[in-house]
């Protein structure tokens, strides 16, 4: 990760609400940066990066109150530090950022975890606890069902490779994933199977059997023509 300090026109500054972590801007905060720019303090540099869409644009990573201060004083110019993330998820890194005086509220961190797990599912929960300042039990609570519904998308794939005849360590090549996750996935097949099955034999249908278990219908399918061929 690098930081470049300069100073930009605010006119190429962009608030993304694609990668802001608060669900507003607070105007209070707002004014009271406005004054202490107007009377004369030491203002951090606003953080950002190179908007992905926009060449000659930047979006915030940190300082969306300076920036509205900014532009209530009208500043034409402002400092700002341009930072390379080099993988590091932008969401995340400005949730990180915006732990300081001003928590996230309940609401903000739930959304920010939920959109930043949506973005990389391989994130654990201390990692995302740790960006927007909760427990992993919190996180844990917030992502539950995206993370259940990550674990059936899976689950699908795999059983549909292996019942192709692809190697595991093939499986996890094409899934980005270590053999040894697409051996726990297989181990835990043929429990599926059963739960599913007793369902089926009395009667349930599909639709009935995936609602009952938050399971998509397409695994439910599988399982159900993996009976009906043993039979």
């Amino acid at each position: 990760m690098t930081k470049t300090a300069c100073t930009v026109p605010i006119t190429q500054i962009i608030l993304d609400d694609e990668i802001y972590p608060r669900s507003s801007v607070y105007p209070k905060r707002v004014s009271m940066f406005a004054e202490n720019m107007r009377d004369g303090f030491k203002i951090d540099p606003l953080e950002v990066q190179i908007h992905p869409d926009y060449t000659d644009k930047y979006r915030i990573l940190d300082g969306a109150h300076r920036w509205h201060a900014y532009k209530e004083i009208g500043a034409i110019e402002i400092p700002v530090l341009i930072i390379t993330l080099d993988g590091v998820d932008p969401l995340l890194y400005a949730a990180k950022k915006a732990i300081g005086p001003l928590q996230l509220t309940e609401d903000e961190a739930r959304t920010t975890a939920r959109r930043v797990y949506e973005n990389n599912p391989r994130l654990t929960s201390f990692e995302i606890g740790q960006a927007i300042g909760r427990s992993r039990q919190a996180v844990d609570s917030y992502i539950a069902d995206l993370r259940a519904s990550t674990e059936l998308e899976m689950d699908l794939k795999i059983f549909h490779m292996h019942r192709n005849s692809i190697p595991q360590e093939r499986i996890g090549t094409r899934l980005g994933i270590i053999q040894r996750t697409v051996s726990k996935h297989l181990e835990k097949m043929p429990t599926l199977a059963n739960v599913l099955n007793t369902d089926l034999t009395k009667g349930f249908t599909v639709p009935q059997v995936a609602e009952k278990h938050g399971w998509a219908e397409p695994l439910v399918l599988v399982y159900c023509l993996r009976r009906e061929r043993r039979s």
